[in-house]
């Protein structure tokens, strides 16, 4: 792909973040909208923890087959493929008439959001050729996501109390079609060097596995741990783990590309990004219910109560993004643990009547945690690996941000759902439960940066990315001499 001017490269990492602004805001825009949902549509707990998961699982499903198959046919036509079904998901959202169609609209909406989120990582990747100016362009976009992430509440609840709940769906039709004439207009057509085959065994195992457990999960409280549909659930999701570590390996083109893991560095932004989001998903599931149900606030109330999230997002996220792209990324997720552990800590003492400004105190380490997590997860987990890597390196990347969406909403709710049916003390009772689980989580993000960031971890991503490189300079000669490859094969 020859080289575009400045002024294009800018407008494709522009498009490729209105991409990302909607998919991601998507996952919390909805959190605030939940009381209302319920009201409208008269759904239970469990049906608006899928309204929530069932969303993200999707995500997290196939993000992976979404950035290799365009890898393989072509990043933008499939980007432009997945804007449209993001467009034509959100407007099914919007006229969902019960709980059941709303859970299936967010699932065919989660669809298009596979296509752009790890996609859009890619057109970024190969759009910006230079190392430096690629660091910078790539801690924009996760910038962007954690912007995203935190500016939803808030413009969800001036959506829910100014047009209803079903407004949160409506937004995203124009800048879905905005970022479609972008996309056909300025973003070039870019595929991977060594196209990779499709792995429908893998994509069925990621699916079992996801899927088994997060159901297990939310159903457990109704059905009990014991029962044998959750035992049965847990083993299906045990066998399908086998099966991937089994399978995968002896794969020439696996879905889960289970070498990229040799990397000390991208395995820890991949465990990152779960222990991350799965913190925070939790917090903003509890919190904008608590805000609601608990306090009585309006949705535009609940959502303001957000800013103090979202200010440290907007501050902090350019400066991790250049710090962890000019000395690492150690600091930023030392910092962003530290806060996540902090705000899991200081909420320990929220109760029903607690003050609102400690209230909204204690939300500040949350906007210090996401305005510091994402950069340096997304450049981790992409800068040290060669370019026909990238589609891959970034999907997996997005699939540690949406498994941990998913399980934070799923336990979650599992802790606090039947507590908050009552109210009051029972309520605040069961979400410690909870804040126990972010503190933790907090913690075992600080350990993972002291882990993965030090000089034996990035020789370890060296070695990988040699690998690659010369696993495609071996392919690029078989092709040259007609050689056909293998369909499975074992691999050193």
């Amino acid at each position: 792909m020859p080289e575009l001017s400045r002024r294009r490269r800018l407008l494709v990492l522009a498009i490729c973040c209105a991409s990302i602004v909607v998919v991601v805001m998507d996952v919390s825009i909805v959190n605030v909208a939940l009381p209302a949902i319920r009201r409208d549509l008269r759904a239970s707990e469990s049906g608006l923890q899928w309204t929530v998961d069932a969303y993200t699982l999707v995500l997290a499903s196939f993000l992976v087959l979404a950035g290799s198959t365009a890898d393989r046919v072509g990043r933008r036509r499939v980007f432009q493929v997945g804007l449209a079904a993001f467009g034509l998901g959100s407007t099914l959202c919007a006229l969902a008439p019960g709980i059941g169609w709303l859970i299936a609209a967010r699932m065919a909406q989660a669809v298009g959001g596979t296509m752009l989120n790890p996609v859009a990582m890619a057109i970024i990747a190969t759009t910006f050729p230079d190392p430096v100016e690629r660091g910078r362009a790539i801690g924009v976009f996760g910038s962007m996501s954690g912007l995203s992430l935190a500016l939803g509440p808030i413009l969800g609840g001036a959506l829910v109390d100014g047009f209803g709940w079903r407004s949160v769906f409506w937004v995203n039709v124009p800048i879905v079609a905005a970022a479609i004439v972008g996309t056909a207009l300025f973003v070039p057509e870019s595929r991977a060097a060594r196209a990779r085959r499709p792995d429908p065994v893998g994509q069925i195992l990621v699916i079992l596995v996801l899927g088994s457990v997060v159901y297990a999960i939310i159903e457990s409280k109704g059905l009990g741990w014991s029962s044998p549909v959750i035992v049965g659930l847990l083993a299906v999701a045990a066998l399908g783990l086998m099966g991937i570590l089994g399978y995968e390996p002896r794969r020439a083109d696996p879905l889960l590309e289970l070498r990229l893991f040799r990397s000390v560095p991208f395995s820890g932004a991949i465990m990152t990004a779960l222990f991350a989001l799965c913190g925070f998903s939790a917090f903003l599931f509890v919190s904008t219910q608590y805000l609601q149900d608990v306090r009585g606030m309006s949705a535009l109330t609940a959502g303001l109560c957000m800013l103090p999230v979202g200010l440290p997002v907007m501050m902090l996220s350019p400066r991790a993004g250049r710090l962890a792209a000019a000395r690492g990324p150690a600091l930023p997720l030392l910092v962003s643990g530290a806060a996540l552990a902090l705000g899991g800590a200081a909420s320990l003492w929220i109760g029903a009547s607690t003050p609102l400004p400690w209230v909204l105190a204690t939300f500040l380490p949350f906007g210090v945690f996401l305005g510091t997590v994402n950069p340096p997860i997304t450049n981790t987990a992409v800068s040290g690996m060669p370019r026909s890597m990238a589609g891959v390196a970034a999907s997996l990347a997005s699939t540690g941000r949406q498994t941990g969406t998913t399980l934070g909403v799923a336990i979650a709710g599992t802790i606090v759902g039947p507590a908050l049916a009552r109210g009051g003390a029972a309520s605040m009772g069961a979400e410690h439960g909870v804040w126990w689980l972010v503190l933790g989580l907090g913690a075992g993000v600080g350990v993972l940066a002291l882990f993965s960031t030090g000089r034996r971890a990035m020789a370890t991503a060296a070695r990988a990315a040699a690998l690659f490189e010369k696993t495609d300079r071996e392919s690029g000669h078989e092709t040259e001499h007609g050689t056909a490859r293998r369909t499975t094969s074992p691999r050193r």
